[in-house]
């Protein structure tokens, strides 16, 4: 479980970056629908590390929100099932 934390963490913000270089260049970008599905399959704190990092949506409230409050409930999740 703790891998899978990590990958898919470490995978959101990849792609968080992965899309901000894309937009930089005006090339095809990355759905908000997968930044969102990475966030919600666990990946919200490497999301949101990527939006702050790479400074990427942060100008969309629903990013500057929702993802601290998703990542909030995550790491909630994950240090209730390390217990």
């Amino acid at each position: 479980m703790v891998q899978y934390g990590i990958a898919i963490n470490l995978l959101a913000f990849f792609v968080m970056g992965v899309d901000k270089y894309k937009a930089k260049r005006r090339r095809f970008r990355t759905a908000e629908r997968t930044l969102w599905l990475l966030a919600w399959l666990g990946g919200a704190l490497g999301a949101m590390a990527g939006m702050y990092t790479f400074r990427h949506k942060t100008r969309h409230r629903t990013f500057r929100y929702g993802l601290p409050l998703l990542a909030a409930v995550e790491l909630f999740l994950y240090w209730r099932g390390m217990r």
